[in-house]
C-alpha cells in the first residue's frame, strides 16, 4: 500500500503570517469579503470518540478546549440567521464528533423545522448509530445530509489514521444512512502517495463491493481533503495573486460561511470566519452573526494550502 506523507516538507519560515495586512515580503495580503451567507457551521464541541493521526482540530475522547453548544444557543443564530435574511441555507454541524453533543438531535430537529438543509460530518460510528431511532424520525429526512469519514479505500490504510477496529464500524454506519435514504457522502484524505485518479478508482470499487450508492467520479459525493499542517512551508496569498492562480475570492468558503464555536471556560460563543481555524482568537468577529460580516484576511498557512492552492471547502454548497 502507499505510504503517508503528513508532516513532509521544509518548516514554515518564521516570518510568514504574522502581519494581517501585509506578507513577508511587503506585499498586501489578499482578503476576502463576505457576500451572502449561506453555510452557519457549529463546531458542537472537540470531544471525539476518537484520536486520529495528524487531527486539524486535536480532536480526542479528552479534549475539551471546545465545549458543548447547547441546543439554545444554536437556537439562538438560527433565529438571526432566519430574522435577519442573511441568505443562509445550510447549516454544517461539525467538530469533534458531533454525534457526542448530548443536543445534537434537539439542534437538527430546529434546522429542519425553519426549512434549512442539514449537513453533518461525522465519523459514522456508535455515537452516530445510538441515535439511529431518533435520526429516523427526523422530518423532512432528505434535507438531511451526512459526510463521513474515510481516510482510504482500505481497511489498513483507514486504521493507520484512525485507530484498529475503525473501518468496519464506520462502513456500516455509512451503509445504514444509505439504506434509510439519506443523503450521504464520503470525505477522504490527500496525505497518500495515490493520485486523485487510483483514489477515486479505489473507492469506486469499494462503493461497488459494499453495494454503497455513493458516486466515487463526483468531487461532490467523495471529497478529497488536502493536508494540513501549519509548521510546514506554504506561500503566502497576495492581492495580485487572485489573477495569477485564476481563482476569484468568491470561490473561498470564507466567502459565503462563518462557524459558532465555544472555548473552555467562555461565558457565550463566539462567530469566527472559518472551520479550520477554532483556536486562533484574533479571528474572533464576536457573538452575533451580524458581527461577523467582515472580510477576512488570509493570515494562515491553512488559507493557503487549504483554501486556495487546495481548492478545498468544507461545505456542501461551495462549488469550489
Amino acid at each position: 500500500m502507499s505510504s503517508v506523507t503528513i508532516g513532509l516538507g521544509p518548516k514554515l519560515d518564521p516570518r510568514k503570517f504574522r502581519d494581517p495586512d501585509y506578507t513577508a515580503r511587503g506585499e498586501p495580503r489578499a482578503e476576502v469579503p463576505l457576500g451572502e451567507l449561506q453555510t452557519v457551521w457549529f463546531n458542537t464541541g472537540t470531544l471525539c470518540n476518537l484520536k486520529c493521526e495528524n487531527c486539524y482540530i486535536e480532536s480526542s475522547p479528552k479534549n475539551d478546549r471546545l465545549v458543548y453548544l447547547s441546543a439554545s444557543e444554536v437556537d439562538g443564530f438560527l433565529r438571526e440567521a432566519t430574522n435577519s435574511q442573511l441568505g443562509t441555507t445550510e447549516i454544517g454541524f461539525t467538530g469533534g464528533e458531533p454525534f457526542m453533543n448530548p443536543d445534537l438531535i434537539n439542534m437538527l430537529e430546529n434546522v429542519l423545522s425553519r426549512g434549512f438543509e442539514a449537513l453533518v460530518l461525522t465519523n459514522g460510528m456508535r455515537p452516530l448509530m445510538k441515535c439511529s431511532e431518533a435520526l429516523l424520525s427526523l422530518y423532512p429526512r432528505e434535507k438531511c445530509k451526512f459526510r463521513i469519514s474515510l481516510d482510504h479505500f482500505t481497511q489498513i490504510g483507514h486504521e493507520r489514521i484512525r485507530g484498529k477496529n475503525t473501518w468496519e464500524p464506520a462502513l456500516r454506519g455509512l451503509k445504514w444512512l444509505c439504506e434509510q435514504g439519506f443523503q450521504v457522502s464520503v470525505a477522504s484524505r490527500t496525505c497518500w502517495t495515490h493520485s486523485e485518479d487510483i483514489m477515486r478508482t479505489g473507492f469506486d470499487a469499494l462503493f461497488y463491493n459494499e453495494k454503497i450508492a455513493i458516486d466515487a467520479l463526483n468531487p461532490a459525493s467523495l471529497v478529497l481533503f488536502p493536508e494540513m499542517d501549519d509548521q510546514i512551508d506554504v506561500p503566502e496569498i497576495t492581492e495580485s495573486c487572485w489573477n495569477v492562480l485564476g481563482i476569484s475570492p468568491s470561490e473561498l468558503m470564507c466567502s459565503s460561511s462563518r462557524v459558532v464555536l465555544k472555548r473552555k471556560g467562555a461565558s457565550s460563543p463566539v462567530v469566527s470566519p472559518c472551520t479550520l481555524l477554532p483556536y486562533e482568537k484574533a479571528y474572533d468577529f464576536g457573538s452575533t452573526l451580524a458581527s461577523a460580516q467582515h472580510s477576512v484576511k488570509l493570515n494562515h498557512p491553512h488559507c493557503s494550502k487549504f483554501c486556495v492552492l487546495g481548492g478545498a471547502s468544507c461545505s456542501s454548497n461551495s462549488n469550489v
